[in-house]
C-alpha cells in the first residue's frame, strides 16, 4: 500500500500506559492509517469510529510496515493513544472581520499561536472554543450531525441578518438562525454567546436576539452575554464605545427583567451576564444558585459567586484555627476581581493568623487600562509593577493567566522566566476555592 506521508496528520504522539495500544505494540511516531476502512480526516470522524465495538485498525509503522490490528472492545473504551495535532486536520481559519474581534487588536511580539483566528467546529467541541458558523460549508454541518458534535459553542452576537453581517463582515453571517434552526432539529445542544458592543447589539437588538434564541431551547442551553473588550491597539479599526456604570446598570436591568419572564416560562432564567457588568455597575452578582449550575462558567458568569462559596465553604470546614508557620505570601490579581480576591484574603487571614496576605492590583499597561480581566494580565506588567514589592515569600496568580497546555504568559514570558526575574516563586492558583486555599495554607 502507498501512501503519501506528507499529507498524513495523525501521527502518534503518546502512548498511555496499560492502553489497548500499548498492549498491542503501538508507538510513538505510528500513523493511524484507518478504522474499518475508513481513513480519518480529523478527530470527531476517530471518535465516532471509535464507538464501534469491533475494530480494525490500520497503523504504518515508523519502518515503513502495515500492521492491522483486530479489536474487540466496550464501545466507550478508548485505545489510548494521543495526536501530534489535536484534531488531526488542520483547523480552519476565520475570515471574518469581526468589529470587536480582540486578535485585531493584539500588538506585536505575543506568541505566533495567539494571532490564528480558528472558526472551526472541532474546536468548538474539543476545547470549548466559540464558532461563528459562517465558515462552515453544507458537508460541515452535515457532519456535526452526523457524528453528534454536541454541544456546539456559538458566537451569536444577534440574530438579526443584515446586523451579524455588519457586525461580522461576513456575506454569509445572516443565515445563522436557519443553520441553528436545522441543529435543533437534529437535536444538537447550543451553548450561545454574545459580545455586547453598546450602540450595535444592544438594548432592543439584545432582547430581540435572545428571545429568537429561546424559541430554540431546549437545545440551546443558554446565553451568555460579554461586554465588548477594547485595547490601546485599535488603529485603522471601528470606533467601539465600553460599557460604563450607567450603561452596565441599564443592561442588569434589562436583563433581570428578561430573566423573571423565562423563569416562568421555561424554567429557567435562560441569559446571564458576565461578572463584569455587576463589577462595572458596582452591583451586586446573583446569588449562587441563581446561577443554576454555572452552565456558562468559562465565560465569566458566576466565576466570583462560585469562587466565593467555594472558599467560604472550605473554610467552614476547618474545625479549628489553622496553626501553620508565620509567613507573608502576596497575590496578583486584575482590576476586576481585585476587590473580591482582597475580601477573600481577609477571611483567609482571619482563619489562619499566622498568614499575612498582601493583594496586588495588576493595572494592563500591555493592552490598555480598560482592559481588567486577570486572565489578560502579562508577565510585563507584573513584573513592572511588583519588582520593588516586599512580596514576601510566595506570589500567587491566577492559573488563567497562562496558557491553557503551558505554563507561559501571553507576551511570550515563561513561568519559569518570570519566577526568575523576580527572584520569588510564583504558583498559579485554580478558579477553583479548595486549590486556592490550599496553595495558600499549604
Amino acid at each position: 500500500m502507498e501512501v503519501n506521508v506528507k499529507k498524513v496528520n495523525n501521527v502518534i504522539s503518546k502512548v498511555y500506559k496499560n492502553s489497548i495500544a500499548e498492549e498491542l505494540g503501538i508507538e510513538v511516531g505510528d500513523l493511524l492509517m484507518s478504522i474499518n476502512g475508513q481513513t480519518i480526516h480529523d478527530i470527531i470522524e476517530y471518535r465516532f469510529l471509535l464507538s464501534d465495538e469491533y475494530l480494525e485498525v490500520e497503523i504504518k509503522k515508523i519502518n515503513g510496515e502495515i500492521y492491522i490490528y483486530e479489536i474487540e472492545k466496550d464501545y466507550d473504551d478508548d485505545l489510548g493513544i494521543e495526536f501530534t495535532n489535536p484534531i488531526i486536520d488542520q483547523a480552519k481559519s476565520c475570515r471574518n472581520k469581526c468589529v470587536f474581534c480582540f486578535i485585531d487588536q493584539l500588538p506585536k511580539g505575543m506568541r505566533e499561536t495567539l494571532y490564528f483566528k480558528d472558526d472551526d467546529s472541532r474546536l468548538s467541541f474539543l476545547q470549548g472554543n466559540f464558532v461563528t458558523l459562517t465558515n462552515m460549508s453544507e458537508e460541515d454541518i452535515d457532519n456535526i450531525i452526523k457524528y453528534r458534535i454536541s454541544p456546539i459553542n456559538i458566537s451569536v452576537h444577534t440574530t438579526n441578518p443584515e446586523l451579524r453581517q455588519k457586525m461580522i463582515n461576513n456575506r454569509f453571517a445572516g443565515k445563522l438562525y436557519s443553520i441553528m434552526q436545522r441543529l435543533a432539529d437534529a437535536q444538537i445542544q447550543m451553548n450561545c454567546q454574545i459580545v455586547l458592543c453598546p450602540g450595535y447589539n444592544d438594548k432592543e437588538e439584545l432582547t430581540r436576539t435572545i428571545s429568537d434564541l429561546e424559541q430554540l431551547y431546549p437545545y440551546v442551553n443558554s446565553a451568555a452575554i460579554v461586554p465588548v473588550g477594547i485595547t490601546k491597539h485599535r488603529s485603522h479599526l471601528p470606533n467601539l464605545d465600553i460599557f460604563d456604570q450607567k450603561t452596565a446598570n441599564e443592561t442588569i436591568d434589562q436583563i433581570q427583567n428578561l430573566q423573571k419572564m423565562y423563569l416562568d416560562k421555561i424554567g429557567t432564567r435562560f441569559a446571564f451576564l458576565s461578572d463584569e457588568f455587576y463589577i462595572i455597575a458596582n452591583r451586586k452578582l446573583l446569588e449562587y444558585d441563581e446561577y443554576e449550575g454555572f452552565i456558562q462558567f468559562e465565560n465569566g458568569v458566576g466565576m466570583i459567586s462560585k469562587l466565593e462559596r467555594e472558599i467560604q465553604e472550605y473554610l467552614m470546614k476547618i474545625s479549628q484555627p489553622q496553626k501553620t508557620r508565620k509567613k507573608k505570601i502576596s497575590i496578583a490579581t486584575g482590576h476586576s476581581a481585585f476587590e473580591f480576591i482582597k475580601k477573600m484574603a481577609d477571611e483567609i487571614m482571619n482563619e489562619c493568623k499566622d498568614v499575612e496576605i498582601n493583594v496586588f492590583k495588576i493595572v494592563n499597561n500591555f493592552f490598555g487600562e480598560t482592559i481588567t480581566v486577570s486572565g489578560l494580565i502579562t508577565a510585563t506588567d507584573i513584573i513592572e509593577q511588583l519588582k520593588d514589592e516586599d512580596l514576601g515569600e510566595t506570589l500567587y496568580i491566577p492559573r488563567s493567566m497562562l496558557k491553557a497546555d503551558e505554563e507561559i504568559f501571553l507576551d511570550n514570558i515563561t513561568l519559569d522566566e518570570l519566577q526568575k526575574t523576580m527572584n520569588i516563586e510564583v504558583v498559579p492558583c485554580l478558579n477553583e476555592g479548595c486549590d486556592f486555599v490550599d496553595k495558600i495554607l499549604k
